[in-house]
């Protein structure tokens, strides 16, 4: 059986001509439905000086049914907290949104570009329209690992309630914590095999309690029992992983597109530079920090194009996803991604009646 596979839409969201909120670009949205059933975007869109914001639109479609175009609607968040703001500028980054149905809530986890680097904040919303910030996460210590106090990205939080270790319901977040001295940047200049611990290069999952009334932001943002869901295994991902869209259900369990870093040589220049590529994860549904399918080859790789200032395209990073069961195709999916730092793409992704045979797993990493 083939591997799945995404194929690029013709769809490209560029930043917009004059608008000095997009001057460095448009990217990394958030994609969910709203209460009206239309599909909203809320892309980062990086002002001068990497300064960003989160923006809102609202995705246009023709009469088949298929992506043409976006209606821009403003901004859902501006840097104003003072985990948001640093003295050389600041900001509010790469946003994923699930409707939690436990909370009734659309939940917003986003990078906050804090004065002691990016941290993930939460923020809820009744309406995708009114945001109200619940304030930074914190991770309890894990196995002697500090968790809490280094840099933290990529979340995205699950749409149900999922049992903890201890078998109580929470909110479970998928996260990418940023220890010394694992960054990609870091690794790729060492020569020879990249050697790792597991537990510092991985897609995380963690858990917080469910508020019994109310919107607790203390108990809604303190996360425990840390699991570690997935490490780098292919040499596509081979520095480093990180989640991507938020977990949706699909026939086979839960569903993540999530990204791979890689330091393969660009033929169109034989220079290295970091890769970003994008693959699949299946998690189970009944216990989903056990990871049952995860693609050996990406999905979705960068095309042979030119970016912005005519740097080769080298970056693919799925953050937004939406099921289009409405064009009578069930278990089809569009995956909206940031294209080279810049811009936004979108991709389809049709699910097999069956994951292939092989479950591209090593033994350690099939529910560890």
């Amino acid at each position: 059986m083939n591997e799945i596979q995404m194929r690029p839409l013709p769809l490209i969201i560029e930043p917009e001509e004059g608008n000095p909120h997009e001057v460095e670009g448009v990217l990394n949205p958030a994609a969910v439905r709203g209460i009206d059933g239309q599909l909203y975007l809320f892309p980062r869109v990086v002002g001068a000086g990497n300064y960003s914001r989160i923006a809102v639109m609202r995705v246009l479609f023709d009469g088949d049914g298929e992506p043409v175009g976006v209606e821009r609607l403003g901004i859902a968040l501006e840097p104003e907290m003072d985990y948001e703001l640093r003295p050389d500028g600041g900001g509010c980054e790469d946003p994923r949104i699930s409707y939690v149905e436990t909370l009734r809530h659309y939940v917003m986890t986003y990078t906050a570009f804090s004065p002691v680097g990016p941290r993930i904040a939460i923020a809820v919303s009744k309406d995708l329209l009114h945001w109200e910030r619940m304030g930074l996460a914190s991770f309890a210590p894990f196995e002697g690992i500090e968790v809490n106090g280094v840099d933290n990205k990529d979340a995205a939080c699950f749409p149900v309630a999922i049992p903890n270790p201890s078998g109580m319901p929470g909110l479970a977040i998928l996260h990418r914590p940023l220890f010394p001295g694992t960054r990609p940047e870091e690794i790729s200049v060492e020569e020879g095999e990249h050697d790792f611990d597991a537990n510092r290069e991985s897609i995380w999952i963690s858990y917080s309690s469910i508020p019994f009334s109310g919107m607790d932001p203390e108990q809604l943002c303190s996360f425990t029992s840390h699991h570690r869901l997935a490490s780098p295994q292919w040499a596509w991902e081979n520095l480093k992983i990180g989640s991507g869209t938020p977990p949706v259900m699909s026939r086979h369990g839960w569903l993540i597109v999530h990204h791979g870093v890689s330091d393969i040589f660009r033929l169109e220049d034989d220079v290295q530079r970091l890769t970003y590529s994008a693959g699949v994860m299946m998690l189970s549904m009944e216990h989903p920090k056990l990871l049952l399918y995860r693609s050996a080859e990406p999905v979705l790789v960068p095309q042979s194009s030119l970016g912005r200032r005519g740097t080769p395209s080298n970056v693919v990073f799925p953050t937004g996803i939406d099921r289009r069961d409405d064009i009578g195709r069930p278990h089809r999916y569009d995956v909206y991604y940031g294209l080279n730092d810049y811009r936004i793409g979108v991709a389809r992704l049709d699910l097999p009646d069956e994951l292939p045979h092989e479950s591209h797993l090593h033994p350690e990493m099939s529910g560890c």
